[in-house]
């Protein structure tokens, strides 16, 4: 197999973000699934699609389909990354992958019983800057890390029944925009030995602000910031003995970084030069993961995601935001 051929489930603002970059990639993407043929048609000819499903039952039993993006709201991905699981599909699911710990380890043990690889789709971490960074660590241009920061901030709508605010819709900054800087501390850092965390809540119940401060292993502390009713300087910082770096707003997208010594001495500069978002380098690591036989990604292994799961679990039950269905 040369290439796989994509389908994409849901047809929102995200799908035809990564639809676009899938296309300047020269991608295969064969066919989309939504919940009428309407909407289907419209993105199939938007995006030219060969094959428009009027439901994700269809587009999961389209045999014309290698691997499925599913880019519905996060409680919904267990749901429908287990479906296209169950029909054989390669899965790249949208983060937050899912809606706690519990979903993600079920959909992990699925893909492995099924021998299918399944993926999260946290596309900051494949993007050329970010690959640059883990380079210069590697390679301990910073010296020990003593401390990561980052900040995810945004003013989005208020209107208490918009999915972002309705707890039965997973509503809330923490999973919706604090998965970004808290996936990236992990892969800075690695899993937390201690987790602290404040929260404010909104009428509804869910979080409109969350911070936490980590502890790691060897002492390194890390510093997060999520708010959905404000927006602040989207910027990222790892500081280590030797040298720190500081990503530009905005740094979990395409941007640039200084790697900056003591003196304030610039001794590199990047700047990415991307096409597109760049969501489209997640899809290139899913396709040389299932082209080399391996389903236990490199970058960001399915196990990593179920256990960042499990730290939204903590920061969730310190703040006390618990959401509907879990309470069954």
């Amino acid at each position: 197999m040369t290439g796989l051929r994509w389908g994409i489930l849901a047809t929102g603002g995200i799908a035809g973000a990564f639809a676009s970059d899938l296309r300047t990639a020269g991608l295969d993407l064969v066919a989309v699934g939504s919940r009428s043929q309407e909407s289907a048609d419209a993105f199939a000819a938007r995006f030219d699609i060969a094959h428009a499903h009027p439901s994700y039952e269809a587009l999961v039993s389209d045999p014309d389909v290698d691997i499925i993006y599913v880019s519905t709201p996060h409680p919904m991905h267990h749901e429908n990354a287990r479906l296209a699981l169950e029909h054989g599909k390669h899965v790249l699911v949208e983060k937050a992958f899912t809606l706690n710990r519990a979903e993600a380890a079920d959909l992990q043990a699925l893909a492995a019983e099924r021998g299918l690889l399944v993926m999260e789709a946290m596309w900051t971490r494949y993007l050329p800057h970010m690959v640059r960074i883990r380079e210069l660590i590697a390679a301990g241009a910073l010296g020990e890390i003593r401390a990561v920061s980052a900040d995810h901030t945004q003013l989005l709508p208020t209107d208490p029944t918009h999915r972002l605010n309705a707890l039965e819709l997973g509503g809330g900054a923490l999973l919706d925009l604090g998965i970004y800087p808290l996936s990236f501390i992990w892969d800075i850092l690695g899993a937390p030995t201690e987790i602290r965390a404040v929260g404010r809540l909104i009428e509804t119940g869910a979080d409109s602000e969350v911070a936490t401060v980590m502890v790691h292993e060897g002492g390194a502390i890390s510093t997060s910031l999520s708010s959905s009713r404000a927006s602040g300087p989207n910027a990222a910082g790892i500081m280590g003995t030797t040298a720190r770096i500081d990503i530009d707003r905005v740094w979990y997208a395409p941007t640039t970084f200084r790697v900056v010594l003591p003196d304030g001495t610039v001794q590199e500069e990047y700047v990415s030069d991307v096409e597109g978002r760049g969501m489209q380098y997640q899809a290139l690591a899913a396709e040389r993961l299932v082209r080399d036989g391996i389903l236990e990604g490199d970058i960001l292994p399915i196990a990593e995601s179920v256990a960042i799961m499990g730290t939204l679990d903590e920061i969730r039950a310190q703040i006390g935001v618990r959401y509907p269905r879990e309470e069954a």
